[in-house]
């Protein structure tokens, strides 16, 4: 195995409720802590021994809130207390990153960090190494990198990237500037971009130097950089860091990275990709998780839970089962339930990304207790 990448830092944003995947995923136990994908351990754990070999142990940091310490501490019991970095409330992408970059470069000058959510689904572990190696050599060079899934089809679940020319890197023969950014399509055009090899998926991994990270934000949000550096400047000053969490973080600008480093960087030629050959899946909905589920497979119906009783007859689609209930279908197809203790979804799977609008519904009714 190659050894780590001495002055790489490996980020894991943790947050999210995964409002898609309601009621499995909860407030409390979000889609980070299940184990989606097979694995037989939680995606953030399946997340952190992806990175491990790419930066060590002692180089990941975990972004999250501050209700789910304790939970990813249990997962990951050999992270050092000083690189769990706690939101106090969510604030989106790129407070939860600036603020890892600002802390880690306030560490670290020098220091290039990556940022992987914890939710994903990876396979084929070494084109995953071999795309941050290449991204990592080109976050040298002051680009911000990120890195791009080559379609398997023409989905319309992601939004996409347009790779452009190509730029000359040591290291990363693969690496490209970003051409633009274009959000989730319909199915006619994602057949298009499918059948042309310059669009990839946007998978939300980002690579840079931390300096170059925090310019962008500087650049393009400065309200939301001058507070970032608030923080990071407290931060590792114990009595200090409490007092000036509660009154900078709920400040902060909710913006998403992607509006405010990603597009700017590329509308100036300093975004740069690198094409991912993995397998992919950010899990988004029970229809992708119905397709990852290779395991308990009975005909054309994927069963996870471990006590899961089903019976079933011509039927196709995800049963997830969380109670000892008997669950019987017979002759439906493309069908998703969904039973919990307190909460029963039945959909199919071409409306499952509609879940959410559940999830906003009941937010509205003031049901948050199955929330």
């Amino acid at each position: 195995m190659p050894e780590p990448i001495s002055d790489f830092y490996a980020v894991i944003p943790a947050g999210g409720i995964g409002s898609r995947l309601w009621p499995l995923s909860r407030a409390d136990a979000p889609k980070f802590l299940h184990d989606l994908s097979g694995s037989g351990q939680t995606l953030l754990r399946d997340t952190w021994d992806r990175l491990e070999p790419l930066a060590g142990a002692d180089r990941i940091s975990v972004v999250t809130g501050r209700a789910h310490r304790a939970a990813v501490e249990e997962q990951l019991p050999g992270i050092p207390d000083e690189n769990v970095f706690l939101e106090s409330e969510p604030r989106d992408s790129a407070a939860a990153i600036g603020l890892a970059a600002a802390i880690l470069h306030h560490r670290e000058p020098d220091v290039i960090i990556g940022s992987f959510a914890a939710d994903h689904v990876i396979r084929v572990p070494h084109l995953f190494d071999w795309a941050v190696r290449q991204a990592v050599e080109t976050a040298r060079k002051g680009y911000v990198c990120t890195i791009g899934i080559q379609p398997s089809e023409p989905s319309i679940g992601f939004g996409y990237i347009k790779k452009g020319d190509g730029v000359v890197i040591d290291g990363a023969p693969e690496a490209a500037l970003v051409q633009s950014f274009v959000e989730k399509p319909d199915f006619e055009t994602a057949k298009a971009y499918f059948a042309d090899r310059s669009y990839l998926w946007n998978a939300g991994m980002f690579i840079s130097r931390a300096d170059v990270l925090l310019a962008e934000i500087e650049a393009n949000q400065p309200e939301l950089h001058a507070g970032l550096m608030e923080l990071a400047e407290a931060w590792d000053d114990r009595e200090r860091r409490g007092p000036v969490v509660d009154r900078v973080w709920p400040s902060l600008t909710k913006i998403a990275i992607d509006y405010a480093v990603a597009e700017p960087a590329a509308a100036k030629g300093r975004l740069a990709v690198i094409p991912g050959h993995f397998d992919w899946d950010d899990v988004g909905d029970f229809a992708s998780l119905a397709k990852l589920n290779s395991h308990g497979r009975h005909n054309d119906l994927a069963i996870l839970g471990e006590n899961a009783r089903i019976l079933s007859d011509a039927a196709s689609g995800i049963v997830v089962s969380q109670t000892s209930r008997v669950i019987s279908l017979i002759g439906v197809r493309d069908i998703v339930v969904v039973d919990t203790e307190d909460a029963l979804l039945v959909t199919t799977s071409e409306n499952a990304q509609r879940v959410k609008g559940v999830v906003d519904a009941l937010k509205l009714s003031g049901r948050g207790d199955v929330l």
